[in-house]
């Protein structure tokens, strides 16, 4: 699925209807011949519309990963010059002010260290997971945003703030990795398996011990990353059952 490309050849209005027109002959008749409008699927006029649209997902990708980072460098040079004062507006556990960190704190880095770490991975991760559709990979940061955000306010330490980027990039991380298995889509399993040789090592930081580290953010941001695999596989998993049903259906 991609979003955002525009409506291609395929949804012409025109070539709708010359194949409604086709499939309205009743059944043992020869159809009249109706020309379809445009060029026939596996002509090199339609793979290079194919290429384009590629190229067009990959620019947008591109765009709204590299804007989003741009983003980041610009709220925390504003962080700076007002002496870290944003960075109170992190993720408080339990606290009545603290939900409105689930809002801010993935924007948020203690200091310019901090936002470094984490410039590389949401370069490639997040562009990894736009390229699975612009408003598909929208609707899982969405997902993985607030799941991140709700776990780490219920199960923070009190008294402590988290903040950082760091939790998007492990949830885009099972993400990718999981959405493959949920959808059985080869192509899908085969990006999560190389994603897992990349950046595998990172989930280790899931678990609690390292000083400093918000381990709850990045437990519940992967967390979130397998629920959206989950959600956003649904038009697969629907598909794939009602084959299964016809292929049930048709053995009787």
């Amino acid at each position: 699925m991609t979003g955002g490309t525009g409506i291609g050849s395929s949804f012409d209005p025109d070539r709708i209807a010359a194949l409604r027109a086709q499939l309205g002959n009743p059944v043992g008749t020869t159809p009249p011949s109706v020309p379809l409008p445009g060029p026939p699927l596996s002509s090199p006029a339609a793979k290079s519309d194919n290429l384009g649209v590629i190229k067009q997902l990959w620019l947008r990708a591109g765009i709204l990963i590299g804007g989003f980072v741009a983003l980041l460098y610009g709220i925390e040079g504003v962080d700076t010059l007002n002496d870290n004062q944003l960075d109170r507006a992190g993720i408080e556990p339990r606290t009545a002010d603290g939900l409105w960190g689930i809002l801010w704190a993935p924007v948020l880095h203690g200091g310019w260290d901090h936002l470094i770490g984490n410039t590389l991975p949401v370069l490639v991760l997040g562009f990894m997971t736009l390229l699975a559709g612009i408003g598909r990979g929208l609707a899982a940061t969405a997902i993985i945003w607030v799941v991140a955000g709700v776990g780490t306010w219920l199960t923070g330490a009190s008294g402590s703030v988290h903040l950082g980027a760091s939790a998007l990039v492990f949830g885009w991380l099972t993400f990718l990795i999981s959405r493959g298995w949920f959808a059985r889509n080869v192509t899908q399993i085969v990006v999560g398996l190389v994603v897992l040789a990349l950046y595998g090592s990172l989930l280790w930081g899931v678990l609690p011990g390292q000083p400093g580290i918000s381990w709850q953010g990045h437990l519940f941001g992967a967390m979130g990353g397998v629920v959206a695999g989950w959600v956003l596989s649904g038009d697969e998993r629907r598909h794939r059952r009602g084959d299964r049903a016809g292929v049930n259906a048709s053995s009787r």
